[in-house]
This record gives structure tokens, C-alpha cells and sequence, in this order.
């Protein structure tokens, strides 16, 4: 952080004497006024619902630029990285600040691909949890219970420590979130294989099993690849400054990834692929598209668009593009491109790509809205996809925390609150005959 020349000055209409608080730069983005002594200073607290103004930490891990649509992972263009890499250099590079070289990347992913199988005990674990238990709800568990098997990388203030709990976290959560899926079907648990890509890795426990040769379908696995590329970090999102939060008491990094995980759980954060796909077969056929759009465009009748506009993106999602790009390569791969419900979505976003309702408010297709479809047409059923999700988000998770564990600056967390209770009153006098 850089200090402005320049300097905040906060005047208070009630005679009480002003303050100047310092202003810091960042690389690019936003200039930050300093309040951190505003409180002592003044006797006041700001009030921010939902943080949506106010920067809690500094971070070199992932940059945002909604106007602009741009996302960055340590200063490289999302757009780069998901055609030039595959997900193992991306968590590389969200790690170490660089992309490895050649060699870099060769002990990095051996080291990764010998970590993916659980502690065999782990087996009978799952078997605590209902068959129709959700995905996330056994991801929780289960990747808080690693602490339980870990004991030689809790040591948070040991950077070895770290690196090998990261390591661990990254090569597990494929292992774990397969495992979940086929607890939920009764098929047999299947071994992680080390000749295979992560990608394919995750594929194979997922739909492989001991009756027959599992055969890994190129197109398909890099599909999967870039879905973990476009959703690996997304800098301080609700499920990162969870982490955040909970690593700032000092607990545990499996315990703060599985806080993570309880996070993206909620619909308003993990659920939007999923979300969009039951709009889908909502919506039933191509006929019914035009009705459904003018419900859409009626304030009045609560339909809503979904995988449409963002939060964040003002402009556009960076990474839809890429997604729908892979979205029509596993469509074509497959042979799906007439199946009822791919044709209904290719529909629905070319209508609302010419549509000027639509257009003016910038309301283009998301990442969310072309993951649904390709994670779908990967046989993926709906209550895996936020399970995915985690697996991709765990290296931004990890990655974040572990940059706040190094952060000289960081305390425990801990926001104000405006009290709008009952002031100080006395219990009333009881009679206890």
C-alpha cells in the first residue's frame, strides 16, 4: 500500500472537532480511507450493511473491475489464463504469485496427485450421513473432519505447515465431493488414480466404476478444467471473507475452508448455476420462451431472469464468454445440440442477447448460466454443481487465508454494530411467595 499525499477530512455538523484520516493506493482500483483510529478518535463507529463499502484487508491474490468486466489473478486477464493453463498452474499461480515453469509445474502436480486419496478410515465416516444427505451438507463435515487426521499441518504459523494443509485441501476436495456423490447413488467408492489429470481424476471417481474401463473424453475433462479456472477465486465474495473471518481467531485451515464451504451452500452464492437450470425446465420448451420473457419484463410478477447480469460485472461477466464457448463444444461433442432443454437455453440467450430490454440493462448471460448447461450435459447431476464449485474455490480460499495468516496487519475479526435495543432498565421486583 501506498500512501496519498491527499488526506480524508471528516467534519461534524454538531461543533465536534474534525479528523483527517490518511488514504492509501492500491496497484489499481479504489483509493481506501483509513478509519481504523476513527473510533478513538471520535466515538464513532461507520455503518456499512453487507461491507459493500468498505475493504477489510489488502490482498495481491485477485482483482475485480465490474465497470470494465475484467477479473485478474495476480494481475493476469481471467480471459488468458483459461485458454493457456489448466487448473493446476492457476493454483500455482494463485499460491505463489507467478505460474510455474516447466519443472515448477512437473513437482507441483505430483506433489498434488499424491495427495488425493483420504485416510481409509475416512470410509466410514460417510456412512453417518443419510443416502439423500446433500452434497455440501457431507462436504462440510467431512472436510472439517481432516483436521481430525492432520495433526502434523495445524500449526497455522508454520509456513511448511500451510503449504502442506494447501496441498492436502486442493487434492482432497475432488476425492471427497466424488465420494459424496456416489455415497448418494449406493455405487462404490472409486480410488483416485494417479496417472490421470485433476480433471480427469474428479471425472473418473465420479462416473467410473469397477464393472468396466472408464474411457476420459478430452473435451469433456478440459470443460471441467475451465469451469474450475473461471470459479477458482473471485476475490473478498462472501465465502472468502468467511475464511477469512474464521481463520482471523487462529482456527484450524480445514475448519476455515469448511466455514467456506457452509457459506457457498446459500443460494444468493453457490446455487446460481443450479438456479438457472430449474428456470430451464421451468420454462418447458422454446414456445413458451416469449410469455416467459414478458413475465420477466412485468415488475410486477416476481419472474426473474436467472444466470443473467451480476452482481459484480457491471458491463459483462469475463468469464462468460469462455463458458459459452465451452458450453457449445461439449454440446457438439456429445450430439446435444437438439436435446430439448440445450435448445431451449441456446433460445433464451439469443433472445436476450438482441432483446433491447435486455441489452439496455445489460442484463448478457453470466458464467452461471453456460456451467448449469455444460455441467449438465456432463452428466453432473443439480445438487453436485455448488459441490463443484467448492472443489474450484477451495484454491482461492486457501490461497486468501493464507495470505491473511502472513499479514502483519491482520487481527481477529470483530464488526460494530449499531444497538437499536432497549437502553439500560432495572428487573422488575419479583414477588416469589
Amino acid at each position: 500500500m501506498n500512501i496519498s499525499d491527499t488526506k480524508a477530512t471528516l467534519s461534524f455538523s454538531d461543533g465536534s472537532p474534525s479528523v483527517d484520516m490518511p488514504i492509501y493506493k492500491g496497484t489499481i482500483g479504489p483509493d481506501v480511507v483509513d478509519i481504523r483510529k476513527l473510533y478513538a478518535q471520535t466515538g464513532k463507529f461507520t455503518y456499512d450493511p453487507g461491507f459493500m463499502s468498505t475493504a477489510a484487508c489488502n490482498s495481491s491474490i485477485t482483482y475485480i473491475d465490474g465497470d470494465k468486466g475484467e477479473l485478474l489473478y495476480r494481475g493476469y486477464p481471467i480471459e488468458q489464463l483459461a485458454v493457456n493453463c489448466d487448473f493446476l498452474e492457476t493454483c500455482y499461480l494463485l499460491l505463489n504469485g507467478e505460474l510455474p515453469n516447466a519443472e515448477q509445474k512437473a513437482t507441483f502436480s505430483d506433489t498434488v496427485t499424491k495427495h488425493t486419496m483420504i485416510h481409509e478410515q475416512m470410509n466410514f465416516f460417510f456412512r453417518g450421513f443419510r443416502r439423500d444427505a446433500h452434497p455440501m451438507s457431507v462436504l462440510v463435515g467431512t472436510v472439517g473432519a481432516l483436521a481430525s487426521f492432520y495433526h502434523d499441518s495445524l500449526d497455522i504459523n508454520d509456513a511448511k505447515q500451510r503449504e502442506i494443509s494447501a496441498i492436502r485441501l486442493i487434492a482432497k476436495l475432488p476425492t471427497l465431493a466424488a465420494m459424496a456423490y456416489k455415497y448418494s447413488i449406493g455405487q462404490p467408492f472409486m480410488y483416485p488414480r494417479n496417472d490421470l489429470s485433476y480433471s480427469a481424476n474428479f471425472m473418473y471417481m465420479m462416473f467410473g466404476n469397477p464393472c468396466e474401463e472408464y474411457k476420459v473424453n478430452d473435451v469433456l475433462v478440459r470443460a471441467l478444467d475451465r469451469i474450475l479456472i473461471l470459479h477458482a477465486d473471485h476475490e473478498q465474495n462472501a465465502s472468502t471473507s468467511t475464511v477469512r473471518l474464521a481463520g482471523s481467531s487462529g482456527a484450524n485451515p480445514f475448519a476455515c475452508i469448511a466455514a467456506g464451504i457452509a457459506c457457498l451452500w446459500g443460494p444468493a452464492h453457490g446455487g446460481a448455476n443450479e438456479a438457472a437450470l430449474n428456470m430451464l425446465k421451468e420454462i418447458g420448451s422454446v414456445e413458451n420462451i416469449p410469455a416467459f420473457i414478458e413475465k420477466v419484463k412485468d415488475k410486477n410478477s416476481g419472474v426473474k431472469l436467472m444466470g443473467f447480469g451480476h452482481r459484480v460485472y457491471k458491463n459483462f461477466d469475463p468469464r462468460a464468454k469462455l463458458m459459452r464457448e465451452t458450453c457449445h463444444e461439449v454440446l457438439n461433442e456429445l450430439g446435444l445440440q437438439d436435446d430439448p432443454l440445450f435448445k431451449l437455453a441456446m433460445e433464451l440467450e439469443k433472445i436476450a442477447l438482441n432483446d433491447e430490454y435486455f441489452v439496455s440493462r445489460k442484463l448478457y448471460p453470466n458464467v452461471d448460466f453456460y456451467s448449469g448447461i455444460v455441467q449438465s450435459a456432463l452428466g453432473i447431476p443439480t445438487s453436485m454443481f455448488t459441490g463443484i464449485f467448492a472443489m474450484a474455490r477451495t484454491i482461492g480460499w486457501i490461497a486468501q487465508w493464507n495470505e491473511m495468516i502472513a499479514d502483519p496487519e491482520q487481527k481477529i475479526g470483530r464488526p460494530r454494530q449499531l444497538f437499536i435495543g432497549s437502553p439500560v432498565r432495572d428487573v422488575p421486583a419479583i414477588d416469589k411467595r
